[in-house]
């Protein structure tokens, strides 16, 4: 499975922290910026670039991880490309509800609110569960 991961200055310190524990799970792993936090970097610019590496990616395994600040703005900016379904998950429920029923993508978290235990549960939680495939499911997800 492949990971593409990208952050803005808001996300960096998460960001650094969950690819060391994906890299720990044995994933591959594309980080698609930003480097550091020393100097703002804007989140619509990194959203940008994470989901095209993304989209250029055949491979059906394969995830993309967002975050900034809160969450908010980089998940609103991966949104508005075709073919990405972003969440913005602060707790396993959600991540889990979020790919079992949306079938997302990506997965969005702030920086700013959860701390890194509570952020590697999301994490694994989103990887690890799988689309139901109900038909009710793959209606709604067609009409996005």
């Amino acid at each position: 499975m492949k990971i593409y991961i990208g952050s803005d200055h808001g996300g960096f310190q998460l960001k650094t922290h969950v690819i060391k524990y994906l890299k720990e799970l044995g994933l591959d792993i594309e980080d698609c910026g930003c480097h550091t936090d020393e100097f703002s970097y804007d989140y619509p610019d990194v959203a940008s670039i994470t989901c095209d590496q993304f989209l250029k990616d055949e491979n059906e395994k394969k995830f993309g991880i967002l975050i900034c600040g809160t969450g908010v703005g980089i998940s609103m900016s991966a949104n508005r490309n075709r073919g990405i379904r972003c969440a913005l998950c602060n707790d396993m429920f959600t991540a889990r509800m979020t790919r079992l029923h949306n079938n997302a993508n990506f997965l969005a978290m702030g920086g700013r609110v959860l701390g890194t235990g509570l952020a590697e549960e999301i994490v694994k939680t989103f990887i690890h569960t799988g689309f139901s495939g109900e038909q009710r499911h793959v209606m709604r997800i067609a009409k996005i």
